[in-house]
């Protein structure tokens, strides 16, 4: 299928209905209407060119041993009927008179000479990708191979790195590109493929910055977002008019990302900003342009304010507020203590927050009046009452002020040293506001207000059952100016107590 100039590959067939990578699944992709239905080869102990991802059997066919290791007179007894492990010549007449074009990938370049010397007895069209090498080897074999060169890293193509290929696609996962890094890729000539999308924003970015080509497991899903005309700006007055649901979906969608991103990516370039201690790396800039790209796609006419590209409140106007790494320091030091940061609100009024902790794989949520979660289960602040002295023996978070104490902070530490409290600099104030709904500690002081930094945090606080105080003691979730505390219930008056005595 082709709509609006974008592509829809299926992922080893039909996966979401049927078992990957099988010929029932391959003819419903095909039957669904797949520009392209991708397949992955590889080769068996007797010199098969078999179809199937994974070098083990045991996943999908119960059997533990590696494919190179079994010969296809036992692979071929796996399964039933359509539904059982083929041959890649087996598969290649579907595509004969078809619309559909075959893609046929590989993890490794070994099956590269064996599968093209199979595709080259069949009339069907085909694509190739996968092993950066294994492409090398196609291209050897063929001038005229059509090739989906890899590119995973975060930089952009230029006209040396296609040189050798000569791809027709550049194919990446989706985490790597922007509209600009898409747009130099077209100036040079080639088109551009993306994987896995399953989740719809990310499938309305894909199609709103130009992408020619989308990889999926869900292909009703995205066939639906395909033909469908892009969202234009509603008039969103009030908070009421905001799809809070909705929001909230595609809030959760991105911090799942932001989990794979932060944990398996090194930082990458790390620039000064304002002075030696406040840095950003590639990385930052990275979560954030796409992150920014999908809120566009898919709320048109809200605002954004992030930590690296910018921006300015405006009343009246859903805002999104992004940190993409808060405690970047400690990222581009490799300290595992860093979070992802993403709010709306409207009028300063929060509506909903997400907060990442990538090291812990915990996703925590909030939206307004409608509680709080940690990885999809509520979240409740503990709350120990009747104790004599709430701090005694507990733990009390804050954050420098940039690589200095902020203005009564050590005093803090005095003060809460007499109540045998103790202080924890961790590295990441969205963490260690957060931790009070994580029943971390039991109260948490940051000496300056940043709403991409904290806004999220402190609305899953307010939602989990904590408390949140500006400066003057008030309930207020998004101060304009000062400082912000949390805290357990039993904990908060007592430590608000000594924050003002410290900063008076």
């Amino acid at each position: 299928m082709s709509t609006n100039s974008t592509n829809m590959c299926a992922h080893r067939g039909d996966s979401s209905r049927f078992q990957e990578n099988t010929i029932v699944a391959i003819k419903s992709a095909i039957d669904s209407g797949a520009a392209v239905v991708e397949i992955d080869v590889r080769i068996s102990k007797d010199g098969k060119v078999v179809v199937i991802h994974d070098p083990t059997l045991e996943r999908l066919w119960g059997l533990d041993r590696n494919v190179s290791e079994v010969n296809w007179s036992e692979i071929s007894q796996l399964g039933a009927g359509e539904n059982k492990v083929p041959l890649l010549s087996d598969v290649l007449p579907l595509f004969e008179n078809s619309k559909s074009v075959l893609m046929i990938d590989m993890e490794e370049s070994d099956p590269a000479k064996l599968a093209f010397e199979v595709a080259s007895k069949s009339s069907a069209k085909i694509y190739w990708c996968g092993d950066l090498e294994g492409m090398r080897i196609i291209r050897s074999l063929s001038e005229s191979a059509n090739i989906w060169m890899p590119w995973n890293i975060n930089a952009t193509v230029t006209a040396a790195d296609i040189a050798e290929l000569k791809p027709t696609f550049i194919n990446s996962h989706y985490s790597f590109l922007t509209k600009s890094k898409v747009e130099a890729i077209h100036a040079l000539g080639c088109k551009v493929s993306i994987w896995t999308v399953d989740d719809e924003a990310t499938m309305r970015w894909a199609k709103a910055i130009g992408i020619d080509s989308v990889t999926t497991n869900e292909l009703a899903l995205l066939q639906l977002v395909l033909s469908e005309p892009p969202l234009i700006s509603k008039n969103e007055k009030s908070a009421a008019d905001i799809d809070l649901d909705r929001a909230l979906i595609v809030a959760r969608d991105l911090g799942k990302w932001a989990i794979l991103v932060a944990k398996s990516m090194d930082p990458g370039k790390i620039e000064l900003k304002e002075n030696p201690a406040d840095i950003v790396t590639e990385i930052d800039v990275m979560i954030e342009a796409h992150v920014r790209e999908v809120i566009s796609a898919n709320f048109p006419g809200h605002n954004f304010v992030g930590e690296e590209m910018g921006g300015t409140y405006l009343a009246e106007t859903p805002a999104w507020y992004l940190d993409p790494i808060d405690g970047t320091t400690n990222f581009a030091n490799r300290m595992p203590w860093s979070s992802f940061s993403l709010a709306l609100a409207f009028n300063r009024t929060p509506l909903l927050g997400i907060v990442i902790d990538p090291w812990r794989d915990e996703l925590y949520e909030a939206a307004k009046g409608k509680g709080a979660k940690l990885n999809g289960k509520p979240l409740k602040v503990e709350n120990l009452v009747g104790v004599e002295n709430p701090l005694s023996s507990r733990i009390v978070a804050t954050e420098l002020a940039a690589y200095q104490p902020w203005p009564g902070m050590l005093g803090l530490l005095d003060e809460l040293a007499k109540n045998f409290c103790t202080m924890r600099i961790m590295g990441s104030g969205t963490l260690t506001l957060n931790g009070v709904a994580a029943n971390r500690g039991v109260g948490a002081v940051i000496g300056h207000f940043s709403s991409i930094d904290h806004l999220a945090a402190v609305i899953i606080v307010h939602e989990a059952g904590g408390v949140v105080y500006d400066e003057t003691g008030k309930v207020n979730l998004f101060p304009e100016t000062g400082g912000i505390m949390t805290a357990t219930p039993a904990a908060a008056d007592a430590l608000y107590k000594i924050w003002q005595k410290v900063i008076s």
